[in-house]
């Protein structure tokens, strides 16, 4: 084989390596010497699941979930949104001290594939400056609204040292649109594996939001099942030391 030619195959191959690796639900996509970490699971090795909410805070269900949290002692992930944060600074604080993890939501909950990358900047720094303002601190975990991201957010990602974090595609209780206690309950239980990412709503559009009613039986439910809830970040750092080990 021609020199030049075995050269230009390797860099191909070297490019593809360096571009897209997976480890442990994790992509990492690079851009320069940069990358960003896109968690959709965490570890299968160990027992352990994260519970997230998104939209919030809400004045009247956020508390009400906290409540139920600090009963059953389970710490959770609040992908929050700008201008709720901004109303409701005290529920933030209440986080915090209770030991949850807050995480970056956009401020309005854009559309991120119909949203110009300066409205996109815009309103990931303005939500980590409401945060940072309430907590003192700045999130590293950042959920783009349905899921969708691009270069724009992938280089925010990279800026701001945030891993994007999506959620296991079977765990999608899809309670914002108002399903059966029942429903939520079975959407979980069913189907829980090691690492899930679980995907809840303490912000609704509606009177009552089921999902606090079927926690009371989720928690203790999966509790009994040997599982363990941990933050996001708990969840990442897990999946990070499975890998090196």
């Amino acid at each position: 084989m021609n020199k030049k030619i075995f050269l230009i195959i390797m860099l191909f191959i070297i490019f593809g390596l360096l571009t897209t690796r997976h480890i442990q639900g994790k992509s990492k996509y690079t851009f320069g010497h940069n990358y960003a970490q896109v968690i959709k699971h965490g570890s299968k090795e160990e027992k352990v699941i994260a519970l997230t909410f998104d939209d919030g805070p809400h004045p009247e269900f956020t508390p009400q979930i906290l409540d139920i949290l600090e009963e059953y002692n389970v710490k959770a992930t609040f992908f929050v949104l700008g201008q709720h944060g901004e109303m409701y600074p005290d529920i933030l604080k209440r986080q915090i001290n209770e030991g949850h993890e807050i995480g970056n939501h956009t401020y309005t909950h854009i559309n991120i594939k119909k949203t110009p990358a300066e409205k996109i900047k815009e309103e990931f720094y303005r939500t980590q400056e409401v945060i940072h303002s309430s907590t003192e601190i700045k999130p590293k975990v950042f959920r783009p609204p349905y899921g969708i991201y691009d270069n724009t957010v992938v280089n925010i990602a990279n800026e701001n040292n945030c891993s994007i974090v999506l959620w296991s595609p079977h765990q999608d209780s899809k309670d914002w649109s108002h399903p059966e206690v029942e429903k939520i309950i079975d959407t979980t239980i069913s189907k829980v594996e090691n690492g899930d990412i679980i995907l809840f709503h303490d912000y609704v559009y509606y009177d009552t939001n089921n999902t606090i009613e079927a926690l009371e039986y989720i928690i203790p439910e999966l509790k009994n099942r040997g599982y363990e809830f941990v933050t996001m970040s708990e969840l990442i750092d897990l999946s990070v030391k499975q890998v090196s080990h």
